[in-house]
């Protein structure tokens, strides 16, 4: 008998990451796992399971959760592409209609410090 080698598998952190962003965009919007659930044609406990990483989903499962979220699937699969960051950038913008300039102003502080806390948290943890 050999010794097996245990490996990180980067789909499993993929899928991972994938239920984060559900979960989020879930919760950004004020909608329960039940909500999602009904309005993507799932059990409520595959919703908890996709979100927590434990299982993947179907193509159809996907397609379902994006659309009742009603965001791209680019949002969910990948934040690092151009298109993504164009769409939080928009996102930001929208936020930032209706304020005004001392209201922006303040928002901008409030960014700058949670980016530079960000950072630094990033460097402390990263070896």
């Amino acid at each position: 008998m050999g010794v097996r080698e245990v490996r990180s598998n980067p789909r499993s952190e993929e899928v991972i990451e994938i239920g984060k962003r559900i979960r989020d965009i879930r919760t950004n919007k004020k909608m329960s796992q039940a909500d999602l659930a009904d309005k993507a044609n799932i059990s409520l406990s595959q919703v908890s399971d996709i979100e927590t990483g434990k299982s993947s989903m179907r193509l159809t499962t996907f397609i379902g959760i994006v659309e009742a979220l009603q965001v791209s699937a680019d949002i969910l699969l990948r934040t690092d592409i151009p298109e993504v960051n164009n769409i939080y950038k928009s996102e930001f913008a929208e936020l930032l209609e209706d304020c005004t300039p001392t209201e922006i102003e303040s928002i901008l502080k409030i960014v700058k410090e949670v980016k530079k806390s960000m950072h630094s948290s990033k460097l402390n943890t990263d070896y």
